[in-house]
Formats: structure tokens, sequence, C-alpha cells
């Protein structure tokens, strides 16, 4: 493909920040920072200042955080044009009521960016946690004759395998833990794209053709346009990389008779994919008040499943919010299908496209 007038091998290696090894991420602290006292003491009092503002919804004109600007302005380079992974550290979290928290992520996140709808029914700030009573695992193969989603192994125990999310910056708060698992797993897509280039390069070729994808009806409603053909690897014009990855609404597009059958080429770089993902990844465990940011473009993210403690009230909650971003790149032409808008910092993704969950 040509990119401002150059040709751009496609099954080139990419090099960028963005290609990096978990155990290289580990080993860096590059990519991760401590909030400073000031740091937190500024989202205490702007978590006060916005204190009868209902939540969530408000703008950044109630949550001024002025304070927090090198901080933001550095988290911004590293998740556009660095690895596309930044983790902040040291958030007292007991410090907080459940909605004093709730209202310190939302003030903090719509500085970075502006949060979109997370499902059709209305969703913008999420919890991730267990919510089948019962501490079950599911796996994505637990809906008796059809695939279950995504959405509804994250509300359990299970493990999650790698996918994104539709939306810039996926946005995470561990607002507390489980006592056993419950890793979060990122990996970076463009290094999957890179360890296919030189194993499989027959393989990567096959994410440069459009896969049919379902969206998901716990997320986006009963669309008419419910399966689409989307590419899992694409370049925009400017040559910039994205990808768009999710195996389980692949494989429930599947239900579906008119679209084409997968061929054992696609499974196999699936297969690829994920073998690759599991070698190269970096395990990140949660402690919290942890806040984890994540390039949607650029990553993938998963868990290992984990074990609650109903006795001593030990449970894995996690605070959720999608991003659009100011900062955000250029996308290719066919992906308007998913994300409404492909220009750079343009408002697009979520699952009620290109809308504001600020009102």
């Amino acid at each position: 493909m040509k990119a401002f007038g150059r040709m751009v091998d496609l099954l080139a290696p990419i090099d960028t920040p963005a290609a990096w090894r978990g155990a290289d991420l580990a080993a860096s602290d590059a990519w991760r920072r401590r909030l400073t006292d000031a740091e937190i003491a500024a989202l205490e009092r702007a978590t006060e200042f916005a204190g009868s503002v209902p939540c969530p919804g408000f703008g950044p004109a109630a949550f001024p955080v002025p304070e927090l600007a090198p901080l933001l302005r550095w988290m911004a380079q590293q998740l556009e044009h660095g690895p596309g992974v930044v983790r902040l550290s040291g958030l007292p979290v007991d410090r907080f009521s459940a909605e004093s928290l709730r209202r310190l992520f939302w003030g903090f996140c719509v500085n970075l960016g502006t949060p979109i709808y997370q499902t059709s029914a209305g969703e913008v700030l999420g919890e991730v946690k267990d919510e089948t009573g019962t501490g079950a695992a599911l796996n994505y193969d637990s809906g008796q004759g059809s695939l279950i989603s995504a959405r509804t192994v994250a509300r359990s125990t299970g493990a999650l395998r790698f996918h994104t999310d539709k939306c810039d910056l996926l946005s995470l708060l561990c607002a507390s833990n489980a006592i056993e698992g419950g890793v979060s797993k990122v990996v970076s897509s463009v290094t999957i794209h890179n360890e296919m280039a030189r194993r499989r390069p027959d393989l990567l070729r096959e994410f440069y053709k459009p896969f049919w994808r379902m969206r998901p009806a716990d997320e986006e409603g009963d669309r008419p346009d419910r399966v689409f053909p989307m590419p899992v690897f694409a370049r925009a014009a400017d040559g910039s990389f994205t990808s768009q990855y999710s195996r389980t609404y692949i494989n429930q597009a599947q239900e579906v008779a008119e679209v084409p059958r997968l061929t054992h080429a696609q499974n196999a770089a699936m297969d690829l994919l994920h073998e690759i993902g599991e070698e190269v990844c970096l395990f990140a465990p949660f402690e919290p008040g942890d806040m984890q940011f994540l390039t949607q473009h650029v990553t993938y993210h998963g868990r290992t499943p984990f074990r609650n403690d109903p006795a001593s009230g030990a449970s894995r909650v996690l605070l959720r919010i999608w991003l659009s971003t100011p900062f955000s790149r250029l996308l290719p032409d066919g992906h308007v299908v998913q994300w409404g808008d492909t220009r750079p910092g343009s408002l697009r993704g979520g699952a009620l496209v290109g809308r504001s969950a600020i009102t």
C-alpha cells in the first residue's frame, strides 16, 4: 500500500516504540510512575470540588486539576507515540468512599479524553467484577450451543483471552483486589505482527484481509448491521498501524448462515496470534489504587482467572471507562463501519458510535 506517496510493505516488521516485549517492559519504569503527594492532593481537592455534581456525566470544568497538566501530557505521549501502555500507582483508595472514588476516576479521565458509551443501554462507568453470585469461572464456550460474549466472561471469575475494546483508550482503576489471580495481561499487537512476519508471513497476510465479526448484542443491542467484515491488522493512509480483535466475535459471526466460513488459514492465524501473545505479553498484577491505560490500536489485553474470598470481603473490582482521545491516530477509511469517524482526534467508537458520555 502507499502512505503519503511511498510504498509500505505490510509484511515487514514495524519499527516503533509500540513494538515491545513483556520482559523488557517489566524491567523498565518508562511507562509507569507513582503519583506524587501533590498530585494526590490535587485529585482530592478536585473530587471535593465536584462533590455536588452528578457522576458520571460531568466534564473537565467540574474537575479542575491544573497541577496534573505535566502528567497528562506525559501520558498522551506514552500512549500514542510510546508503548501504548501507562500504569499509575499509589492512589490511596482507602481514603475515599466508593462514590468518591468513582467521581475521582471519572474526573481524572475527562481531563485525558472524552468518555463514550460501553453499552447501548447507557453504561459509561462500568465495574468489572464477578456478578455470577457463585464465583463461577465462565469461559467462552459456556453458552450451551452458542458462544457467550467476552463481557459475560469478564463479569465472572474466568480468564479473559487477548482482545481489544471499542475505544481509543481503555482506562481501568483497581478499587479492590481478589485473594489470588486476576493478573492483568497486556501484549503489543505490533510485536505480534512482527513475530508473525518473522515466523509465518503467509498467516500475517491473512490478517490484512477481511474477517467477519459480530457486534456484541449485550453491548451494542440488536442492530441490522450486526455482522460486518474488517481486517484484524490495517494501516491508515499515513501508514499508522491499528488492530481491532476479538476471537469471540469473529467466531460468533459464524453462527450467521450468510457469513463466509472461516478458512483453515484464518483459524491458524488466530491460533498463532494467541500463541505469540502468551510468549511476549506483560504480566502486570494490580494493586488497589493502580490505574492502567491501554491504547487499543496497539495493545491487546486479557487476564488470568481469579478467586475472591466472600468470608473476608476480598473481591476484585475494577472501574472501567472507555475514552475517545484528542491525541488519537488516523484510522483506515474502511474502519468507519466500526468507529463512525476515522479522523485523528475525532470523537469516535463506543457502543453508541461517536456519542460523548459527558452530559
